[in-house]
């Protein structure tokens, strides 16, 4: 595979990586109320599902998604629960920090995520996400020939890990370093309160999308 391929394919992966999409919200909601480690930790766990899809898509196996209607639909609806779950946690606690603040002056506690559950947030919303196979499904057989070798799609893989890693990283230390700025109780209450109905978006989105 000839660097000029790779490059393309970078620049493809590029504008999938920077629209709004589940992971920048993800990373927006982690990074002020666990810190850089938690984010980082999700961008870990970007990675580590889009090796899982490439690893399916080489083995031919998420062409299942796209020939059969049955498998898209449940993996569709697991991606779409599993979205409106985090859409539904976070605003379950905007609800408890706001009923905090509404009773006593003092901060509400916001205990942090753990690095694992970070990682696990990371991973499940880019591996239950459908659209993440039928990317590579789509990507793979406009830059690799038919006698391609499974490193060939390997490394297409890192590359759009890498652009995830570069670009991710860059938005976490940007956030905080307003860290301090994003601190306030009903900052916190408001962040909960919209990355929840958002993630419910997405994940009302996933769920009616045709196949």
């Amino acid at each position: 595979m000839d660097i000029n391929t790779v490059l393309t394919f970078v620049a493809v992966a590029s504008l999938l990586v920077i629209s709004p999409g589940p992971n920048g919200f993800l990373i927006a909601k982690t990074v002020p109320l666990s810190g850089h480690k938690a984010g980082l930790a999700n961008v870990a766990g970007f990675v580590g599902a889009f090796y899982v899809h490439g690893t399916l898509s080489v083995f031919g196996i998420s062409i299942l998604l796209v020939q059969s209607a049955t498998a898209f639909f449940v993996f569709k609806m697991l991606g779409a629960v599993y979205l409106i779950w985090l859409g539904v946690k976070a605003l379950r606690n905007a609800f408890a920090q706001g009923k905090s603040l509404a009773a006593t002056a003092v901060q509400p506690a916001h205990k942090p995520v753990s690095l694992t559950t970070a990682f696990g947030e990371g991973f499940l919303t880019n591996m239950l996400n459908p659209k993440v196979s039928v990317f590579y499904l789509a990507a793979f057989p406009q830059f690799m020939s038919a006698d391609a070798s499974a490193m060939s799609a390997y490394t297409l893989v890192t590359a759009h890990a890498l652009v995830n890693v570069l670009w991710f990283t860059a938005m976490i230390f940007t956030l905080d370093k307003v860290k301090r700025a994003t601190s306030n109780p009903r900052f916190k209450v408001w962040l909960n309160s919209v990355t929840g109905m958002v993630f419910i978006g997405f994940g009302t989105k996933l769920a009616l999308a045709e196949k």
